[in-house]
């Protein structure tokens, strides 16, 4: 899951970062209005934490132009701005959460874990997948009740194929959310099928995986 934090407060950025980089999440960080309506332009994010009051301008506008565009960016604001006409303008404005600072990280992480859950329809952390069961938060998949031991990255595989189950996943699509920048990483190298090849190697020791699919020339797909 990539996710944009558009912070002009470096310190609390990187505070940012390295916390949820700890959960799994992909970050990257701009500082002003500018820069962040850029990046939601030229690549693909999930999560916006968006600060309002931004060097060249209102984080408020950030958030109303890129709800007037198709992007389907979650956003949660960030902000010292505590007023409930603050409050209120952001949420009617499209912002999915609205955290007001000073705040525990932990208490942002459940939100953002929140909001990932329902962006693919999920209402708990523990989703079953044919006799898996894939704790979101935790990093854990289990089949009967037992550990099923995955490298990170073969866990963050498993987690995006199981968030879009039933939907074809291109190799683009895994590169650009596990990796991060596209425009830095080669998605034709086959490093993607090697991680995916031994992913599919420990689940199958478990049970017969012919649910999960790789579509020729495509990507691959969880069926259920």
């Amino acid at each position: 899951m990539n996710i944009l934090i558009v912070e002009d407060h470096r310190e609390l950025a990187q505070e940012l970062g390295d916390y949820l980089t700890g959960m799994g999440y992909l970050c990257k960080h701009v500082s002003d209005c500018a820069d962040a309506l850029e990046e939601v332009a030229v690549n693909s994010y999930d999560v916006m934490l968006l600060d309002l009051g931004l060097p060249d301008g209102d984080g408020l506008e950030v958030l109303r132009s890129i709800r007037k565009s198709a992007s389907k960016i979650a956003v949660i604001i960030l902000t010292a701005r505590g007023e409930l006409d603050d409050r209120v303008s952001g949420l009617q404005l499209g912002a999915d959460d609205y955290l007001t600072k000073p705040f525990a990280l932990p208490e942002l992480g459940a939100r953002l874990n929140a909001i990932v859950r329902r962006m693919h329809g999920f209402a708990a952390n523990e989703i079953p997948v044919h006799g898996f069961k894939v704790q979101l938060e935790d990093f854990k998949v289990t089949f009967d009740g037992l550990p099923v031991p995955l490298t990170k990255k073969e866990f963050q595989i498993f987690r995006y194929l199981v968030l879009n189950k039933n939907r074809v996943i291109t190799r683009l699509q895994l590169t650009e959310h596990i990796w991060g920048d596209v425009l830095e990483i080669n998605s034709d190298s086959n490093f993607i099928d090697v991680h995916v090849r031994n992913l599919r190697n420990k689940l199958d020791k478990h049970t017969d995986i012919d649910w999960f699919e790789t579509v020729r020339n495509v990507g691959y797909r969880i069926n259920e």
